[in-house]
């Protein structure tokens, strides 16, 4: 694989181009929380290709090819794995993870469908996680129990749970929420084929029901929940439904810079 002047691979390169991260590449904690905020404004979390019957592939190749070369976006078994990918070509120390998504799970606890990583940096131990859609931490947390962790009006906490491990926690209507939970038990990336292959398939999966396209934007989110689409700024939100597949398509070009094809 080709290096460039930085002495990182020319598709490391071309990733850090595609989130927009222009900085050092040393494998700091400040660097890790630079990359994991570029990840999140500049790829959206997406089921297009879910909803679209588009076939997924978990291979690191086509991942790179759906997400840095065609700018699309994905969800967390994509997301996670091609930035995983991304944080050990800059030389950081990555775990895979499994995890129960316990937000607004409907019939609780909630089976084993997502995929976090830990990532070691100048001794300490981080929760990194770039495939969720909604309210989660931009930058990563450190791995510590009881650590209430702010960022910007939002803040999290780390709990353990005797039975589910690790319990992330969000500070929300006035009391602590489970996000998700994790074990310490490392995966190879080939153990999210099943759970994957379940959520694109199910059809009591969420992810096989309506698109969901979210993005993190410097004055709020962009959404699209079915055929809605929502621009939430500081000045209110604004929502509307395209009524052509054309509109449809520019309005994801435009606000996701999602193209089709």
């Amino acid at each position: 694989m080709n290096k460039n002047i930085s002495g990182i691979s020319t598709q490391a390169a071309a990733y850090l181009e595609r989130i927009g991260y222009d900085g050092t590449v040393e494998p700091t904690a400040a660097v890790l929380a630079r990359l994991q905020e570029c990840h999140i404004y500049h790829v959206p979390y997406e089921n297009l290709d879910i909803i679209n019957g588009v076939p997924l592939s978990l291979d690191r190749e086509d991942l790179y090819d759906k997400i840095v070369s065609r700018r699309r976006g994905g969800y967390c078994f994509e997301l996670n794995a091609l930035f995983g990918w991304l944080l050990e070509e800059l030389g950081f120390r990555v775990t895979h993870y499994f995890a129960r998504f316990w937000r607004d799970e409907p019939n609780p606890p909630p089976m084993r469908r997502h995929h976090i990583l830990r990532v070691e940096a100048e001794g300490h131990c981080y929760v990194c996680d770039v495939g969720v859609g909604g309210s989660v931490p931009v930058r990563p947390l450190v791995l510590e129990e009881g650590f209430e962790q702010n960022q910007g009006t939002e803040c999290y906490r780390l709990e353990k749970d005797a039975f589910f491990g690790w319990m992330l926690c969000e500070w929300k209507h006035g009391h602590w929420c489970r996000l998700y939970s994790f074990t310490e038990e490392p995966q190879l990336l080939q153990d999210y084929a099943m759970a994957s292959y379940w959520c694109e398939h199910a059809p009591e999966s969420i992810f096989t029901q309506t698109a969901m396209v979210f993005i993190r934007t410097p004055e709020g989110r962009n959404t699209v929940a079915g055929d809605e689409f929502r621009v939430f700024t500081s000045n209110g939100v604004t929502s509307w439904v395209p009524k052509t597949t054309e509109e449809y398509h520019q309005a994801l070009q435009k606000h996701f810079g999602i193209v089709l094809g």
